[in-house]
């Protein structure tokens, strides 16, 4: 079992760090577009991030239902499932920025972005509280 926990916490480190990454970098893709009129390195690297992490979410929330099922889904699972939800549908709107934004298309502005960007904060806080207190 801890080799499923130690499996876990990689996928959904990996997972976090895209969730944290990929909004701040369409702020730079966004402004090298402007500047050059063309998708460069930059967005190609926030396309395969994006793309990469996705892997590691299903993993995550696989390994994460496979251990909270050993565990016979505690109250506070179902609450961190909760979040988690939250910030996949998180993760699937910035999946659909990077989309639009492979086609040259930046519809939000770079302080949206910003505040987007940190709005997963606090679900990672969210999560990280629920694991560590187990408040229910």
């Amino acid at each position: 079992m801890d080799w499923i926990k130690i499996i876990h916490i990689l996928c959904v480190m990996g997972w976090m760090t895209s969730i944290f990454a990929v909004p701040r970098a369409l702020i730079y893709w966004k402004r090298d577009f402007d500047k050059h009129g063309v998708n460069g390195d930059l967005g190609d690297l926030t396309y395969r991030l994006y793309r990469f992490s996705a892997g590691l979410a299903v993993i995550a929330i696989f390994t994460g239902i496979w251990l909270a099922s050993v565990w016979g889904f505690p109250q506070w699972v179902w609450w961190k499932l909760v979040v988690v939800a939250c910030l996949a549908a998180h993760y699937a709107y910035t999946g659909k920025m990077v989309s639009a934004a492979k086609q040259g298309q930046f519809p939000r502005s770079d302080r949206w972005l910003r505040v987007f960007n940190e709005v997963s904060v606090f679900g990672a806080i969210g999560v990280l509280w629920l694991v560590v207190v187990k408040p229910f």
